[in-house]
């Protein structure tokens, strides 16, 4: 196992996380933000301390990488790159949606033929969302969807689906369908991260520090909505 620090940044609330031997050891959230900018430096510095004061060598950093808040995401992964930088450690990064299935898997009871939909809010009746299975295989792959009564018909005439994140809430008095489930609270978390980062290790499958850059600003920056500009 390892020991990772882990950064997550994408949505109103700051995150910063450390895990060794597949559990978290050390975290700090705010829920009041965004306020990145200011929060994000200390909760890494804080961090960093508690892993050299314990004599932990850390071996990684993973970060959100999106989509998600364009300013927070550039915040989130500049500092990730700088602690890799400053201690030659490699670069983790995460899709910001698949890390919001992990609590969502980990703390509730999901029928195996279950399909998963994590929301992030994009203005109006607009998500950013994907659609996996309990493997967190895309049965449909992200994208930027407008949320109206036939969204995601063709997965719910199936079996169920759950609705999470900050742009699910909307979306209750549009998809009314019978196979509809909505989970409330649930957010992208750095805390919930090690069990995705974990495996990044263990398949050795590290980003180029250097040319890294979010999935939002690579995928998304041509018809982002301004509230995530």
């Amino acid at each position: 196992m390892s020991c990772i620090l882990h950064i997550e940044t994408s949505t109103e609330v700051c995150s910063v996380s450390v895990s060794q031997d597949g559990m978290s050891i050390f975290t700090k959230e705010d829920f009041n933000g965004p306020s990145h900018a200011t929060l994000l430096g200390v909760f890494v510095d804080e961090a960093l301390s508690f892993v050299d004061n314990h004599a932990i060598p850390l071996d990684a950093v993973a970060v959100s990488c999106g989509p998600g808040s364009y300013t927070g995401l550039r915040i989130g992964v500049s500092m990730a790159k700088g602690v890799c930088y400053g201690r030659n450690i490699p670069l983790i990064g995460l899709p910001t949606l698949e890390v919001m299935c992990v609590p969502v898997l980990l703390e509730h009871d999901i029928p195996e033929d279950a399909l998963l939909c994590p929301m992030i809010d994009a203005r109006r009746m607009e998500v950013y969302a994907v659609v996996y299975d309990r493997s967190l295989k895309a049965v449909r792959e992200i994208g930027a969807d407008i949320i109206d009564e036939s969204s995601y018909a063709e997965f719910l005439e199936d079996r169920p689906v759950y609705f999470f994140g900050n742009g699910a809430a909307k979306c209750k008095e549009k998809i009314t369908h019978k196979n509809a489930r909505f989970i409330d609270d649930v957010h992208p978390l750095a805390k919930w991260m090690f069990p995705l980062a974990e495996k990044a290790v263990a398949k050795e499958d590290f980003k180029d520090v250097a040319y890294f850059e979010p999935f939002y600003l690579k995928e998304f920056v041509a018809s982002t909505p301004k509230k995530l500009l």
